[in-house]
């Protein structure tokens, strides 16, 4: 047996087997968001270094979390995408983000880790079900050097890496800032469009449904 394995049959034990590494979940963290090059993943975790990052992705494609696929128009292309099996993991994952977002920041936190498509991950995917039941559309964002889509439809509420891979009903561009305070609520989209720090190109009724979408909502307290 392996010294990295518990040896148990408690499936939490046989989960953490194939999870419970550091940086495994974060690998699976960026395919949540779509399909990665070996290089893109790399570079959003580049702590990780070459080897532990390529034996990491060894592991999960064993365990059938992961596979290599072309990716569309360009067929000799592979990246790294979640399988059916592995998209399992989305809400647990998503869950364990809300949970994490209660806790304090220490001093060893680096603010330059934030990325706009991670918040609009775990906002987008956090959304209540009724914000399926309107427009079925897709906003794309720029914020700053990312640039990444939320799309509506009747599986819910996903944020995807990338541009829009349709016309979008709402082109969004600013920065991080701005993003950040659009999504706490503390700008609203009318106010900070008069700024001139948020530039956009669509209608005033996607531009607004979006950051209801983007929203962070304060935890339900028990009594």
């Amino acid at each position: 047996m392996s010294k990295r394995m518990y040896g148990q049959v408690c499936p939490i034990a046989r989960s953490l087997d194939v999870l419970g590494e550091r940086w495994t979940l974060l690998i699976v963290r960026e395919l949540l968001l779509g399909p990665r090059r070996f290089k893109e993943l790399l570079t959003l975790l580049p702590a990780m270094g070459t080897n532990r990052l390529a034996e990491r992705l060894q592991l999960l494609e064993r365990s059938g979390v992961v596979h290599r696929r072309a990716l569309p128009g360009a067929s000799d292309v592979r990246a790294y995408a979640l399988t059916a099996y592995g998209e399992r993991l989305r809400p647990l994952l998503i869950q364990l983000a809300a949970w994490g977002s209660e806790l304090p920041l220490d001093d060893e936190i680096d603010p330059g880790t934030v990325r706009a498509e991670l918040i609009a991950l775990h906002l987008a995917e956090q959304c209540p079900p009724d914000a399926a039941h309107g427009p079925h559309e897709t906003y794309q964002f720029q914020v700053g050097d990312e640039v990444f889509h939320v799309s509506t439809d009747d599986a819910g509420v996903h944020a995807r890496s990338g541009p829009a891979p349709a016309p979008a009903a709402l082109v969004a561009t600013c920065d991080l800032a701005t993003f950040d305070a659009l999504t706490r609520g503390t700008v609203t989209p009318a106010e900070a469009v008069s700024s001139g720090a948020l530039t956009t190109t669509g209608n005033t009724g996607a531009l607004t449904r979006a950051f209801e979408i983007l929203r962070h909502r304060t935890p339900a307290t028990t009594a």
